[in-house]
């Protein structure tokens, strides 16, 4: 069997590391482990990363795709449902699923990094993105004037935030069609 290297070693390496912490949190998921199930060294790993934390914020970056770009597709609520889609895709992916591992897993010290990461790399991005539609919908006219507010922005994460974790409801279709249309149309609406 041939030796994996590069970007198809690194590819390994993170969907290990997102399996071994999914599947048995954190604090069981050990550099070893990880090794082990990409098939390659423990130095290979201490070579990239100094800490597990390290190697998993990395897989998520590399895992995670952002939001951006959400074309014009004519109407804020078609944009709108298009990328909470994307997000409710993205919270059932196995990084989605790694990320909840960590929130719910995890103190607040060992969190405060994590939660760091996810705002720089998921959140502050979504937001942006939230805007930019709310900000193409003021311009289109469907849009009140004033909307395009980072406040409204973070209903999105909020709202599956709290479904996820708190009621353990599924994120489907359904849900993303009711909170465009309950929740964030009434909000923005001309």
């Amino acid at each position: 069997m041939q030796r994996k290297r590069g970007k198809a070693l690194e590819a390994a390496i993170f969907e290990a590391a997102l399996d071994l912490l999914t599947s048995g949190g954190f604090a069981r998921m050990t550099m070893e482990g990880v090794a082990g199930a990409a098939q390659t060294g423990k130095a290979a790993l201490y070579r990239r990363w100094a800490s597990k934390a390290d190697l998993v914020k990395d897989a998520l970056a590399a895992t995670l795709p952002l939001p951006t770009d959400i074309p014009d597709l004519g109407s804020v609520r078609s944009e709108l449902l298009h990328v909470i889609g994307l997000t409710a895709e993205v919270m059932h992916s196995p990084a989605g699923a790694a990320v909840r591992v960590l929130m719910a897993e995890l103190d607040h010290e060992q969190a405060r990094e994590f939660k760091e990461f996810l705002g720089q790399r998921v959140l502050a991005p979504t937001a942006a993105t939230l805007v930019g539609i709310l900000r193409r919908g003021e311009q289109r006219g469907d849009v009140r004037p004033g909307a395009a507010d980072p406040m409204v922005a973070d209903v999105v994460p909020a709202m599956m935030l709290f479904r996820a974790k708190i009621c353990e409801d599924p994120i489907d279709r359904a849900f993303c069609e009711r909170l465009v249309d309950e929740v964030l149309v009434p909000m923005i609406r001309p």
